[in-house]
């Protein structure tokens, strides 16, 4: 089973503004912070402000918090929201499930009791249980800029020093 990068970023932002509670942060400053898009970010944080999770405040100052406290944030909660469904095997396609054993086949009670079982487990932790009592976690979410600390850029993104130098590169190249 995999959770969908929504998932994956609805807890890594959640967890960054847990760590800065009750400072209001900004998307860049998120985005930055991870290494993710700005735009896909920008989504997922309208969706977690419709979602009640954030309160998203437009504008000059704006940014976005913590709807809530972090202790009454459950885990499951987080990810019953973000995550479109579980089609575990094609039996759980609805319209689309073509498998030929799908009525005698007893996998899938199997798998929705382990699925309430996983989220059983999560149901029993919240955000505040991943943030509080975790100083490496809030060192690294505390610190305002992580690449001029040393840590290099996720995967697949590039600051943009690096970018705008590779693109005078190849112009340097093609023009000799």
């Amino acid at each position: 089973m995999n959770l969908t990068v929504q998932s994956d970023y609805a807890f890594r932002t959640l967890m960054y503004l847990a760590v800065r509670d009750p400072k209001i942060s900004t998307i860049q400053e998120i985005s930055e912070h991870y290494g993710i898009s700005r735009g896909h970010l920008m989504v997922l944080v309208h969706r977690l402000g419709g979602l009640g999770f954030l309160e998203n405040t437009r504008g000059r100052g704006g940014g976005v918090k913590l709807a809530r406290p972090c202790s009454e944030i459950r885990l499951d909660e987080i990810v019953r929201a973000t995550e479109p469904g579980f089609d575990l095997v094609e039996c759980y396609r609805g319209d689309s499930n073509q498998c030929l054993i799908t009525t005698p086949c007893r996998l899938r009670g199997v798998l929705d009791e382990a699925m309430e079982a996983w989220l059983g487990v999560l149901n029993g932790y919240s955000l505040a249980d991943l943030v509080e009592r975790n100083p490496a976690l809030v060192h690294i979410l505390r610190d305002p800029r992580p690449a001029e600390s040393g840590k290099v850029p996720r995967r697949g993104t590039r600051s943009r020093t690096h970018a705008g130098s590779l693109i005078k590169r190849r112009s340097a190249s093609k023009a000799t």
